[in-house]
């Protein structure tokens, strides 16, 4: 290459890098009037985002769904992926909208859609979904429509999902099968049915593809008998060893609320298989109030209560070892089926036409914990409230006190390589409130490890430097005085693992 070449691919380089660089700083700062913790302690600065593509892996998943049905545009959304700091993304492959003409595929959209978030570093989790109508029983092509039923309906259905593993199985390798089956508008979607449709499903998928990781069932809602058949029917087949995942969505106000109706329906799980594990494959909360924008709409949300609502079911899921989706990168269009206004579910808000207007509070909330949580941390398996700070405890243990009698989600994770700790701290009881009503509490940690605490708070992602005169060690022992706590979750960490 001569010089003149060179210098043309340096400046090209220079010029895409300065490019990313200023979109990486656009898209990290969003502007918001929501009131911000107050927080006494001397500030040091706010959190640093990661790209999606510096991070080897971690426990998030983004959502980009309803693309099958235009009811979303990837393209208008598609510079803040990389940006948000999650690698997986969540997309619904389109039964009705490939196949409008009998045996004829359009793969041109999906086409565009994968090959792009392939080329940004992205890895998608590709569902195979709805039915399709131009089929005699072939089922609907919406949420809760039913499932092919015919056996020409069937028949095309084992031959799209054949096309689709085959055309994608370069570049996907983490597949979905349907979206809440458990709903519908008849009495068809029994147990016994969803579970042959991912009978057939999977046995396409691991013929294809023997190495591909599938998530099956995608419950909505967790109806704990409906799951404990399908397992049953699945092990009864020998089939669910198949699996590596069984997803569910289970939409409530207060996002800590059904922990343990997951700890249940991870125990029927355990029952057929102790390998199978369980994914939280969509969950969001609104921006706004309102009803007829899908769930949660009986509340007077705000991009505040959004932002907690979201990090706090993000960390709940961390701290109970269960992958988790945000639902979802932008809001929705709907124009067709149970759901007629815009759903303002997104992390970026858009209008009628589906045009990216900002983001929002919880697009730089969710960032913020994607750039601190990935799997160089692991979570703390022992941990418990005590009242007693003298107790004998084990080494890999860790025992705190709270200073508080009401309920705190109280959760562990240390380094992998350094020891040094991260604790979440957020108030449990109730729904996300628009407020910040902090509570002043003093913690201590039996077994704690830090050299430099810090505060974080996820919601805006600013950082606290914790003054000496607030902590101090006793052997084994960090207590922390004054510690601001309110139901956003903040972090007391070592320094060295926040980079700010």
């Amino acid at each position: 290459m001569d010089n003149s070449k060179k210098i043309v691919v340096l400046i090209g380089f220079l010029i895409a890098f300065y490019s990313c660089k200023a979109q990486q700083n656009k898209i990290a700062t969003v502007k918001s009037d929501q009131p911000e913790l107050v927080v006494s302690f001397p500030f040091l600065g706010n959190v640093k985002p990661k790209m999606a593509n510096e991070i080897d892996s971690s426990n998030w998943i983004i959502g980009c769904e309803t693309l099958d049905r235009d009811f979303a545009n990837y393209d208008s959304y598609k510079e803040y992926l990389v940006p948000l700091g999650i690698r997986k993304i969540r997309l619904q492959g389109g039964w009705a909208k490939t196949e409008k003409i009998k045996g004829q595929y359009d793969w041109k959209w999906l086409d565009h859609i994968i090959n792009d978030a392939v080329k940004r570093g992205l890895k998608p989790w590709l569902q195979i979904s709805y039915g399709n109508p131009i089929y005699p029983g072939g089922g609907g092509s919406a949420l809760g429509a039913g499932l092919p039923h015919s056996e020409e309906a069937l028949t095309a259905w084992d031959n799209f999902a054949t096309a689709m593993v085959r055309r994608y199985k370069d570049r996907v390798d983490e597949w979905e099968i349907w979206n809440e089956g458990n709903f519908g508008d008849n009495l068809q979607n029994t147990p016994d049915f969803v579970a042959a449709i991912n009978i057939r499903t999977i046995d396409i998928i691991k013929k294809l593809q023997p190495n591909a990781k599938v998530s099956g069932l995608s419950l909505g809602h967790i109806d704990l008998k409906y799951a404990d058949q399908f397992f049953k029917i699945l092990k009864d087949r020998n089939k669910l060893h198949l699996f590596d995942n069984i997803t569910y969505h289970d939409y409530v106000y207060n996002p800590d609320a059904n922990d343990l109706l997951v700890e249940k329906l991870r125990d029927i799980l355990k029952k057929y298989d102790s390998k199978v594990k369980l994914r939280q494959g969509e969950n969001g909360a609104p921006s706004g109030p309102g009803f007829g924008r899908g769930a949660l709409g009986d509340y007077n949300w705000t991009e505040l209560s959004q932002a907690k609502w979201n990090t706090r079911r993000m960390l709940s899921n961390l701290g109970h070892d269960v992958e988790s989706s945000v639902f979802t990168i932008s809001d929705i269009a709907y124009t067709s089926g149970p759901i007629k206004l815009l759903n303002i579910k997104g992390l970026l808000q858009s209008d009628s036409t589906k045009k990216i207007l900002r983001p929002k509070l919880a697009y730089r909330s969710v960032q913020v914990v994607a750039s601190i949580f990935d799997h160089s941390l692991e979570r703390i398996t022992d941990i418990h409230p005590t009242y007693e700070k003298k107790v004998m405890v084990a080494k890999d243990a860790v025992r705190y006190t709270k200073g508080t009698d009401r309920s705190l989600a109280v959760y562990g994770y240390i380094h992998r390589k350094t020891k040094q700790q991260i604790y979440t701290i957020w108030s449990d009881e109730g729904i996300p409130t628009n407020i910040n009503d902090v509570k002043i509490l003093d913690f201590s940690f039996i077994n704690g490890n830090f050299n430099e605490p810090v505060l974080v708070d996820i919601i805006t992602g600013k950082v606290f430097e914790i003054p000496k005169s607030n902590w101090s060690k006793e052997g084994n022992i960090f207590n922390f005085k004054k510690i601001p706590v309110y139901d956003g979750p903040i972090l007391i960490a070592d320094k060295s693992l926040i980079t700010y």
